[in-house]
């Protein structure tokens, strides 16, 4: 009786689809640990494993970004937004003291 041994190429596929799940996870539990989409995140490091990590590990935090207070409508929005999305009221710089760190309690 001749033993088959495994066809090689079937083993690098099933290797690669490892090794490509493994980055698309890995990228997308960080993305989802700093307020990202999970999905999008790990589409992103499914097809493009070191930049897709690279990219998400230097990606920014939306939550600590500061805020303020739209004073039309009071709707509050990042700091870096320039138009309220509720009134359409133009926003610029606010007082120092009316922007609020959400980091610092």
């Amino acid at each position: 009786m001749a033993h088959r041994r495994p066809c090689p190429r079937h083993n690098v596929a099933v290797e690669l689809v490892v090794i490509l799940l493994s980055f698309g996870i890995a990228t997308a539990l960080i993305a989802r640990a700093k307020g990202s989409s999970f999905f999008i995140w790990f589409i992103v490091g499914f097809f493009l494993p070191f930049v897709g990590l690279i990219a998400v590990v230097l990606y920014r935090r939306e939550k600590d970004e500061p805020e303020r207070r739209c004073p039309r409508c009071g709707l509050i929005q990042k700091l870096y937004v320039q138009v309220c999305r509720r009134c359409g009221e133009d926003l610029y710089l606010p007082d120092p003291r009316e922007v609020h760190h959400p980091n610092s309690g």
